[in-house]
Formats: C-alpha cells, structure tokens, sequence
C-alpha cells in the first residue's frame, strides 16, 4: 500500500518532502514496471522512456483482493438517510469558505471540483430528534420509499416530539409501513430523549467521539449515522465517515483512478483535508453527480 500511496499524490500538483529528499531517478528499461510519486493526495504512475516520464494507462480492473472496499453506486442500504422533504436549508456554516479555499490551495482534485458546484453549501437537518427518527425510516429502503412511510409517519405524530411517538405506540408507527423493528427503535429513540439519557444540550461542546458514543448507545443508530448527525445537524468541520461507500467510491473514482481503494488508503488521502473533512467529503459526495447528496 505504501508504493501505491505514494502515488496518490501525482495530481495534486505539491511534492511532498519526502519525496523531494530522493535521489535523482536512474533510467529505467522501459519493460520495467512505472514508479509512483505522492504530491497532495491523489495516484499516477509513470515509467521511464528514453529519460521522459510518461503516463502509463491501466490494464482493465481485475477482482479486488482481499481487504479492498467494493464500490457499489449508492451507500449503505443498510443506513440510507433520506433529505427530509421539509426541511428549510440554512446558510453555510461560518466555516464554509475559509474551508474551500483552504482545501483548493491544497488539493488540485477539489481545486476542480469545488468551483463546478456553485455557491450549493452543507445545509443544517434541523431538529436532532426528527433528524435521528428519520434515519431510522430510511435504513434498508430507497429514498422514495423512505420519503413515502415518513409522510404517514408524520400523519400519525404531526407535531413530531417524543411524547408523541410514545403516545401513539408500536401499533400505529408499524400502520405506518414502519417494520417492528424499526417502530421499536424510534420508540427507544423516543425514550432516551424524553428521559434526558442522551444529553442534547450538551453535544454542541462535546467532542465528536463522545457524541457517537452516545448515540451509537441507542438501538438503532450505528456509527455511520451517528456521523450524519454529526455531519448535518451539529455541523461539525472534521468528519471523515469511512464507512460510507459514496465516499469510498469518490475517493476511488477522484484519486485512484477507479480502483478499490482501503480504509487506510481513504484515511491517508482525506489526511490531507484536515481540519475540513466534512466540507471534502460533501463534495466528494458532489462530484458523483448523484440524484440525492447525503
């Protein structure tokens, strides 16, 4: 993996000192295979001919080996997070420029890709208890199917509150298209917040970790939807959710050409992106041109 990190960052356009300590390359038979250099986060390779460095094309994608991430199109199914329908979009968060133009000076990919999405911007969810509820609805589901059992959830508990949902019981929210598993972790989600065993006024100073931690306690809400949340409603600047295969499949498309990429592999990539992972991510999320941005 080291050689081919090394490479990742060719497009980039910035030699990393190490790289530049090396000695001077010694010309290399042209069968010999090409040498990877790493320049602010993103892969090519290339081999010697006659002294220039040439580009060399890939053969077509072999199977993955062991360990590497698939690419399938879409995230999760199962924790797919629909963009509630009613939600009003806030303006960007006050770090949202100072980010991009951070994050342009340093990496050539989103150089490219952050201007083409115009003044588009991360946009708050809203109300955490209606933001995690909804995650709920939307695990193993399409969007549009999502979309549909939420209208009716909303039918059943308009004012949207806790109490609400804990009122109208496990029968009803299942009347909703909900299944039974999925109507007893909003009501469990219900629970925590009416009893006061997740500590909302407190997440905005906690740190990150402790609020998955927290979250991640309650049935329902894995660690990729504790970062959504993070992401989406508390705003937070540095999320890197690796476990989210849009963003295994941008950073596969962005910086390696394509090929399956490994935890470690995004992880060294988005390094770069620091302190502003969630604004890189949003737009490597952007730049698949998906119907629906996460």
């Amino acid at each position: 993996m080291e050689t081919r990190m090394n490479a990742v960052a060719k497009k980039a356009n910035v030699v990393r000192s190490t790289v530049a300590k090396k000695a001077p390359a010694v010309k290399a038979p042209a069968a010999k295979k090409g040498v990877a250099k790493k320049v602010d986060g993103v892969a090519s390779k290339t081999v010697a001919a006659k002294g220039v460095p040439v580009k060399v094309a890939k053969a077509p994608a072999k199977r993955a080996p062991a360990g590497k991430v698939p690419l399938p199109e879409t995230l999760p199914t199962s924790e797919a997070l629909p963009v509630p329908a009613e939600v009003v979009l806030s303006g960007p968060p006050e770090y949202w420029q100072e980010a991009c133009a951070d994050l342009m000076k340093r990496d050539r990919i989103l150089r490219k890709i952050i201007p083409t999405c115009g003044p588009a911007h991360l946009a708050s969810r809203g109300d955490p208890f209606v933001t995690l509820a909804r995650s709920i609805v939307g695990q193993q589901i399409s969007v549009k199917a999502a979309q549909s059992v939420w209208e009716r959830v909303v039918a059943v508990c308009p004012k949207l509150v806790p109490a609400q949902f804990l009122r109208a019981g496990q029968e009803k929210l299942a009347g909703c298209g909900l299944s039974k598993r999925k109507a007893e972790y909003i009501l469990d989600l219900a629970d925590h917040f009416r009893n006061g065993t997740v500590h909302v006024a407190k997440w905005a100073e906690m740190e990150d970790e402790d609020v998955i931690a927290e979250l991640t306690q309650i049935r329902g809400i894995g660690r990729w939807t504790a970062e959504m949340f993070l992401m989406f409603n508390l705003m937070r600047p540095n999320v890197l959710p690796l476990d989210d295969i849009g963003l295994i499949n941008a950073i596969s498309q962005n910086y390696f050409s394509g090929e399956p990429v490994t935890r470690s592999e995004a992880r060294e990539v988005a390094a770069n992106w620091e302190p502003w992972r969630t604004v890189a991510t949003w737009y490597m999320w952007r730049s698949l041109d998906t119907a629906t941005t996460y």
